[in-house]
């Protein structure tokens, strides 16, 4: 099978052609800091265009049928199991991904296209009970129109595919912005993959582009009714505003930043909490919104903890992505490295101990683990987004759930014990979205809710919660 050619492309109306902006993308390598491609990124004209494209589209009922959706997204399943290996080795060479991430990312996108085929045949009348003896009344299911899908660099496909298919399934039209590190995984090989699956003209669209030139107007355009957006909690919160700031009101999917415990309680496994910090800290270097952004365990535990942690670690491999064994590559780019070496100095300076320093060399940033960490530091209190560990001590269980509960965000968390009717009390104490019982933090189940609290988002993702999110309800009454 021949591979995919000119994703350097934007991708509008069924057809592919160069940015109008005077700007250029450079897509690198994290890991060999070559250059993938330079291409002509999209500008305010390539909006306006692929915005026009999908309300016409939507417009002219491109996907209404039931039968061509089935049809589209059951190819797509095809076309990806085909072509695999090709978007592996995307996802490793474009997004820094292990060759373990990329296959799990992969795993992820198929289960959501498989879930979203439900999708279609949910789009129906339902009648209702008539409080009005004179009246009938029914409850129809329609789409929304157009989505705007904002996806970020750390799961590129699959954090895009999830918005993007689903709504497609529910037979809205969609206008892709992806990051501007991962235009390709994010954006231009998902539209090569519609396309091949038959998806008619216009439907999908991919505008490439500088946030800063795009990114407002790209929130704030008349023509989409919905805007869903994977990312920072800053950038979401400024996203936020825009899209219920403008002339027309907009309905919101925010999935952001994540400050994940896992909670080690003192009848914990200790080999078991080792193996659940080192996978939900370290996998794709702790580059995941669910990622385990602090470990809070039990001081009775503690040092045995760390010792048995440290031994872990050290055994890790850090460096080529493509090497099977490999667990931690490259950070996604050289200012997130910058950012991370200050957060590792700035712990240092508020009186954590580096208790293991895995070295930092060029993109390759090796596992640090804190401990005697202050619960209001920086580094406990906000997202690093890479392999920095700290840990915290708890009293006891309820000062455990006290420090759980610290935090500004409240996406994913974890929990380690013996005893599992005491995990799932202690979990259902959290102020979060997601909680994992002796599990790693890190996971997504197509169709299980997948969302934040607080500062970490607002809705639902996976399975019937995106359905409702990507629809909308239009109740009728007609005479007896």
């Amino acid at each position: 099978m021949t591979a995919y050619t000119a994703l350097d492309l934007q991708y509008i109306g069924g057809q592919w052609r160069d940015g109008t902006s005077t700007h250029h993308i450079q897509n690198i390598n994290p890991f060999t800091q070559e250059l993938i491609f330079s291409f002509q990124a999209a500008s305010s004209v390539d909006v306006d265009s692929a915005y026009s494209a999908a309300e016409r589209a939507f417009k002219q009922d491109a996907i209404k049928s039931i039968d061509l959706r089935l049809n589209v997204i059951k190819k797509l399943v095809e076309v990806i199991q085909q072509r695999r290996e090709e978007i592996v080795q995307w996802l490793i060479d474009e997004s820094g991904s292990t060759r373990l991430k990329a296959n799990i990312e992969v795993d992820a996108a198929l289960g959501i296209i498989q879930e979203s085929l439900s999708f279609p045949e949910k789009m129906r009348t339902t009648k209702l009970e008539s409080k009005d003896p004179s009246r009938k009344s029914f409850v129809l299911r329609k789409p929304l129109g157009v989505i705007a899908v904002i996806s970020p660099w750390n799961f590129p496909f699959h954090l895009s595919m999830r918005s993007v298919v689903t709504a497609i399934a529910c037979a809205n039209s969609v206008v892709l912005k992806p990051a501007s590190d991962t235009p390709v995984t994010g954006g231009t090989l998902l539209a090569k993959l519609f396309e091949e699956a038959g998806l008619p003209h216009g439907v999908l669209n991919v505008v490439a582009g500088s946030g800063r030139e795009i990114g407002d107007y790209f929130v704030e355009h008349p023509v989409p009714k919905m805007i869903s957006f994977t990312g920072s909690t800053e950038v979401g919160q400024q996203v936020g505003v825009k899209a219920l700031g403008s002339s027309r009101l907009k309905r919101l999917a925010l999935e952001l930043g994540g400050n994940a415990p896992l909670v080690i309680l003192d009848d914990a496994d200790l080999d078991l909490a080792v193996e659940l910090t080192v996978m939900g800290r370290f996998l794709h270097q702790g580059q995941i919104c669910m990622s385990t952004n602090r470990v809070i365990v039990d001081e009775s535990l503690h040092d045995a903890y760390v010792e048995k942690l440290v031994k872990r670690v050290k055994t890790i491999v850090v460096g080529n992505p493509n090497n099977d064994d490999t667990l931690i590559g490259p950070i996604i780019n050289t200012s997130q490295v910058d950012k991370l070496k200050t957060m590792i100095q700035n712990a240092i300076q508020q009186d954590a101990i580096l208790a293991y320093a895995g070295g930092i060399e060029g993109q390759l940033v090796g596992p640090h683990i804190f401990t005697h960490v202050d619960p209001q530091s920086d580094i406990a209190l906000e997202e690093s987004f890479g392999p920095l560990l700290p840990i915290i001590q708890a009293r006891d269980e309820a000062h455990a759930l006290e420090l759980a509960n610290s935090t500004r965000f409240g996406l994913s968390s974890a929990v380690c014990t013996s005893n599992l009717e005491r995990g799932g009390d202690f979990a259902a104490q959290l102020d979060i979205g997601m909680t994992h019982i002796n599990g790693i933090s890190v996971a997504d189940h197509a169709n299980a809710p997948f969302g934040g609290e607080r500062n970490s988002g607002l809705g639902r993702f996976n399975g019937e919660w995106i359905f409702e999110e990507f629809t909308r309800t239009h109740w009728q009454t007609f005479p007896v």
